[in-house]
């Protein structure tokens, strides 16, 4: 008797290409991001020659396992990419974060034969939300859930090959239903035109995605929530794939919130050095901007903390990188909070430099409707809104890192 080998793992487009090689391509598509933010905003998500730059590129494999076609470059390339792709475009950077980050989240939880039909194609673009909607029954033949219903805030929409959601399923007589986590491929659902006059990140993909009557096989979900699931045991990635697929989702999740407003802020400090070269103070004595003290000091400052708010979210994310390397038990629900914070921290500093030293500064001028500065403003308001940031690492996150910390490990 013979055994069939496994087979051969998928080679990816480029094998030799290089996480510095990655990111400096990522730069470099975010210098031609910068001109087309109104247009992004109008249609409400990047351009189509965009997306096939970045699919060129291979940003959309970063995250992806490489027996399945991906280059497997890890946390802190992906969190430098996407920083750079927000420093251009904010919109661009949110949608294309939302969009490819959860290759990692479908590489750690699902098995082996769920993760080869996933990632058949290679590039991986998944949607994910967090807000449990829509209804489930059980499939008739028992091996699956028929899925209906809308959800919403889906960044990444326009091009996702797949999404990831979230649903109630009953339980037993006087238990409260149970969330479950499903994820469709794109043939199951249909992309709403419910996106663009919000505040800010207008051109950020974040659609409605709408299922009917979706056949969702058991394989594809998950008795349990994406911010609640606990990793520390092995998981199905950590054996398949190395420890970097063991780490935790909610860390990683609230970690990218820190990764795009440090961009943004980053794209309206550029915006600024431009107008302090270009222009001229406005009271006596009429000197160039970049000679006046007061809009040195400005300059400094944001300079400063900007800098400070990268450092902090890119070393969480090596820190997150060191405890995936640790026996799984190391990644634990306040190691996951404490990471979560370091991102909260990072938001706020990123947000101060824009909306006390940079915008108020800047000239009326130059934050009118469209200009860059006024962009990023109204794009960095908007992540304020976001359920992660506004609510669960505004509050929650500070109660439930105490009670971890506090509360005996059993």
């Amino acid at each position: 008797m013979t055994t069939q080998a496994p087979p051969a793992p998928a080679a990816p487009p480029e094998p030799g290409l290089t996480p510095h090689e990655v990111i400096a391509r990522a730069e470099a598509l975010a210098a031609t991001l910068v001109e087309r933010q109104a247009e992004t905003e109008q249609r409400g998500y990047y351009a189509p020659d965009t997306h096939e730059a970045f699919a060129r590129a291979g940003l959309y494999r970063i995250l992806v396992p490489r027996r399945y076609g991906g280059y497997a470059f890890g946390p802190e390339t992906f969190m430098k990419v996407s920083m750079a792709l927000a420093r251009g475009c904010p919109s661009t950077g949110w949608m294309y974060l939302f969009g490819a980050a959860h290759a990692l989240a479908a590489a750690t939880l699902f098995d082996e034969d769920t993760q080869a039909e996933l990632f058949a194609g290679g590039d991986f673009i998944c949607p994910a939300t967090v807000a449990p909607t829509g209804t489930a029954r059980p499939d008739s033949d028992g091996d699956g859930w028929i899925i209906d219903g809308t959800w919403n805030y889906c960044s990444g929409a326009p091009y996702a090959t797949h999404v990831i959601g979230h649903t109630l399923i009953p339980q037993g007589e006087g238990q409260p239903p149970a969330p479950l986590l499903f994820i469709a491929p794109r043939t199951q659902f249909q992309r709403l035109d419910d996106w663009g006059s919000q505040l800010g990140l207008r051109g950020s993909g974040s659609h409605s995605i709408r299922l009917t009557g979706a056949r969702i096989p058991a394989r594809h979900t998950l008795t349990g929530h994406l911010s609640q699931i606990t990793l520390t045991d092995a998981t199905p990635g950590r054996t398949l794939h190395g420890p970097e697929y063991g780490g935790g989702p909610l860390s990683f999740m609230l970690l990218e919130l820190g990764v795009l407003a440090v961009g943004m802020a980053q794209g309206a400090l550029d915006a600024y050095e431009e107008l302090m070269r270009t222009r001229t103070t406005a009271f006596l004595p009429i000197v160039p901007r970049t000679q006046d003290p007061d809009f040195q000091f400005r300059y400094g400052e944001a300079t400063g903390q900007i800098a400070a708010a990268e450092a902090a979210v890119l070393h969480a994310t090596t820190q997150w990188r060191q405890l995936c390397e640790q026996p799984p038990a190391a990644f634990t629900r306040e190691a996951e909070l404490r990471l979560a914070a370091i991102s909260r921290e990072a938001v706020r500093l990123a947000w101060r430099a824009v909306e006390q030293q940079l915008f108020p500064t800047a000239g009326s001028s130059a934050v009118r409707a469209g200009e860059r500065i006024e962009r990023v403003w109204r794009d960095m308001s908007m992540l304020h809104s976001h359920a992660g940031n506004g609510i669960f690492l505004a509050t929650l996150a500070n109660r439930e890192l105490a009670q971890a910390h506090f509360t005996p490990t059993p």
